[in-house]
């Protein structure tokens, strides 16, 4: 499956500060597309990154209710860059960041990989909006 390159565009900076903040990792466009529309229509701002040393970068440098985080990238996959967020979280003592793993794999065996390396839930795609949005809720200040 081919991936295009997909800029990083601070989405949230023209959101109002109140507004929940989403960090959206996926390298993929026709499927950036379509969850960043349902972000959008479930009223959250968020950040791209277009694979998971962008994510850990974002990670970082900012405060999100959650992370949804494709697992299945080029440079760093989502399981790498779950376990270098977790890593820096130790080290630095920054407030535990939500990640909710998203992926085409719908294996027997999936769900417990993403919890293993320290993601808090897992969504397959294709995902029903709904129970994302429930997902999201649960995690809304």
């Amino acid at each position: 499956m081919a991936s295009e390159h997909i800029k990083i565009v601070p989405q949230s900076e023209h959101e109002d500060a109140a507004t929940p903040r989403v960090l959206l990792v996926e390298d993929y466009a026709p499927n950036l597309l379509v969850v960043a529309t349902c972000l959008e229509k479930f009223g959250y701002a968020y950040d791209i990154a277009s694979n998971g040393l962008e994510a850990v970068d974002f990670a970082k440098a900012n405060t999100y209710i959650a992370c949804l985080m494709d697992v299945q990238m080029h440079d760093m996959d989502g399981f790498e860059a779950t376990m270098a967020i977790r890593d820096f979280e130790a080290q630095e003592g920054k407030a535990h960041l939500p990640i909710i793993g998203v992926t085409a794999h719908a294996l027997s065996g999936d769900r417990e990989r993403c919890l293993a390396v320290g993601m808090d839930d897992y969504v397959a795609k294709p995902f029903n909006p709904a129970a994302l949005e429930a997902k999201l809720a649960a995690l809304r200040p």
